[in-house]
């Protein structure tokens, strides 16, 4: 007896592949991370991310209008700063002249149309590269979030779409909602990092920014007080049941293959859409292995965006968003 059922008939040609295909990348789902520095004429590809580069403020206009014209709707930004504007406080993130709200400006003023995402965290502006204040040993959670409400709320007057807070720190959705509405900025989302995992995936990331936490007495080596850890899995919804109540409009997973039944948790639980990083980390061990011909650069690209997608994320960061949009 032959079987009646033949899983086999839709996967006869690729016409009939991509009908019935359930999960398709698409150039709207994309977030592009920019790292924008000080100076002019500067492009600097960063070594552990290969063909990804910090650019000054005169060609991040060039490259804003470029990702509108592929399609790309979204940016999110970060700043490296110099080392002498760094304190344990973060003083410099709120100057409304510095790095970040001149980027924001100028980008605005480029493609106005752009949604411009904006990192809100100390740790390119912490000389000991956390991403809260740290006093004898521990990261202060309440005086870090009242300075990343200042900070978000010099971000919308700046003129950010919506505000990106990374850090993790107890009460900061809270804090920025309420600075935000009190200023009048009722129309400025918050997109809350709310499932953001110590992973040991972020090191190019620190590199790109040298945000590292630096190795001192008094100082915590890592970010595992703050950061979730990678063993852990109920505790993601209530971060982000607790974000949600506080006010984010986008949840976010950071990484991204590494936890996706984290965002397939979330997708079944909360009604906000769901944005996954898909981190350096997870960019350079790709370039890495496909420049020593073991992997086909492209394929394994595409199979990895695809399962964050499939799994349950409405937008995706991506250092490969420029590549997938060439491809689509």
């Amino acid at each position: 007896m032959y079987p009646y059922q033949r899983p086999r008939r839709l996967r006869k040609s690729q016409a009939i592949r991509d009908l019935v295909k359930e999960t398709r990348l698409h150039p709207d789902d994309f977030i592009v991370p920019l790292f924008i520095v000080e100076g002019k004429n500067i492009k600097e590809e960063i070594p552990s991310m290969p063909n990804y580069y910090r650019m000054s403020l005169d060609l991040i206009k060039q490259e804003v209008k470029d990702l509108w014209n592929m399609g790309l709707k979204s940016v999110l930004l970060f700043v490296k700063v110099d080392d002498t504007l760094k304190d344990n406080t973060g003083l410099a993130a709120i100057d409304d002249n510095g790095l970040m709200q001149q980027a924001i400006k100028t980008i605005k003023n480029a493609v106005p149309e752009l949604y411009v995402m904006t990192d809100v965290a100390l740790d390119p502006f912490s000389s000991l590269g956390h991403d809260g204040i740290v006093k004898h040993g521990k990261i202060i959670n309440d005086k870090s979030v009242q300075m990343l409400a200042k900070m978000a709320l010099g971000h919308a007057q700046a003129g950010a779409d919506m505000l990106a807070p990374s850090d993790m720190m107890d009460g900061r959705i809270g804090a920025i909602r309420e600075i935000l509405e009190k200023n009048g900025f009722d129309d400025t989302g918050i997109m809350s990092y709310s499932a953001k995992y110590a992973s040991a995936f972020y090191g190019p990331f620190r590199d790109a920014l040298d945000s590292a936490p630096v190795d001192e007495a008094d100082v915590p080596k890592d970010k595992s007080t703050y950061q979730m850890n990678p063993a852990n899995r109920k505790v993601a919804i209530t971060e982000t049941l607790l974000d949600i109540e506080e006010g984010a409009d986008i949840v976010m997973v950071k990484p991204g293959l590494c936890y996706l039944d984290i965002v397939r948790d979330l997708a079944n639980t909360v009604e906000q859409p769901i944005a996954v990083y898909q981190v350096s980390g997870e960019y350079a061990m790709i370039k890495a292995a496909s420049q020593q011909g073991w992997l086909d650069h492209d394929a394994v690209m595409l199979e990895q965006l695809t399962a964050i997608k499939r799994a349950g994320a409405s937008l995706i960061a991506s250092y490969f968003a420029k590549d997938v949009v060439k491809l689509l």
